[in-house]
């Protein structure tokens, strides 16, 4: 992004001379290609697929050792968990972006860029999946979001904190996350998320039911936890054969608990509701666009949710 004194504000690039930043004399050869620059707040589902396909082609050529995709911050998560969860390989695929634009004092973008850059071409990130490198930490796309509106070390994993991070010419991995590759066979686009929040009425069920969608993702309170007058609505959803996956609106945490009353996690577990383990609601919105584009059964619905 960079400031545009035509727009009032900050635009696309489309400058592609000069944006690699130097790099060591013992680095591999960098391959520069644009998929259609927009801000992330403009991606659509086609975006994503696009996005996915292209990184899917490159980490198969023999000559490729890793792929850095730059992103916009504000959808980077959803991104990099559909790279994560789709592209298989032990590649390192790293997402990078910026907070400030070119125009702005103090612009991390260049730093991030070549962090990034050394993370793809180390064997230490092998296997590690699709990562978020920003502000020389490495994050998991299992794990990661964005946590602050404006702050230059937005990215953070609540709960379970960086992999690793770069230090001077060194990647230092500290842990590993668990990781499995669904099959790729593209996005179900309907697919919608709710948040709850304290007396809201379970009627939008209905109304995304009438509206053709497919599966629904609930942020749910706590460990898993819905209001009562939820439940029936719940059922009446599941009842018609559309998957209903449970995660939580905290921002770290398990799902499961030992209460008995109505709308508790084992009331959802009786209705055959997923969980969406660790995952917050908008990666579980992708991971159920995934998983219902490549099903043939309810059956395997849930088999490849828990995969």
């Amino acid at each position: 992004m960079r400031f545009s004194e035509s727009a009032g504000g900050a635009v696309p690039d489309m400058e592609t001379e000069g944006f690699i930043p130097p790099l060591p004399p013992e680095s591999p050869a960098v391959t520069l290609e644009q998929i259609g620059p927009m801000p992330s707040a403009h991606h659509g589902i086609d975006t994503l697929w696009t996005i996915r396909n292209r990184v899917g082609m490159l980490i198969d050529e023999p000559d490729v050792c890793g792929v850095v995709v730059t992103h916009g911050t504000d959808t980077m998560e959803e991104t990099a968990y559909l790279l994560d969860a789709t592209v298989p390989g032990d590649k390192p695929i790293v997402l990078t972006g910026a907070m400030r634009t070119q125009s702005d004092l103090g612009y991390e973008g260049r730093a991030n860029l070549e962090s990034a850059i050394r993370v793809a071409a180390s064997t230490e990130a092998r296997g590690l999946g699709a990562v978020v490198v920003c502000n020389d930490e490495i994050h998991a796309a299992r794990h990661v979001t964005k946590m602050h509106t404006l702050s230059p070390a937005t990215f953070q994993s609540p709960g379970w904190g960086p992999l690793g991070r770069v230090a001077f010419d060194t990647i230092r991995i500290a842990g590993r996350t668990r990781r499995s590759v669904l099959p790729w066979q593209g996005l179900e686009p309907n697919v919608t998320l709710i948040k709850l929040c304290v007396g809201q009425q379970a009627e939008i069920l209905d109304c995304l039911v009438t509206q053709g969608m497919r599966g629904i993702v609930i942020e749910a309170f706590g460990s898993g936890r819905v209001p009562p007058w939820w439940v029936s609505a719940i059922e009446q959803v599941r009842a018609q054969g559309l998957p209903v996956v449970i995660a939580s609106r905290c921002p770290s945490g398990p799902l499961g608990d030992e209460y008995g009353y109505k709308g508790a996690y084992r009331t959802l577990a009786g209705l055959g509701c997923l969980f969406a383990d660790e995952l917050s609601g908008q990666k579980a919105r992708i991971r159920l666009m995934v998983v219902l584009a490549a099903a043939q059964s309810t059956h395997e619905i849930a088999e490849l949710w828990t995969q």
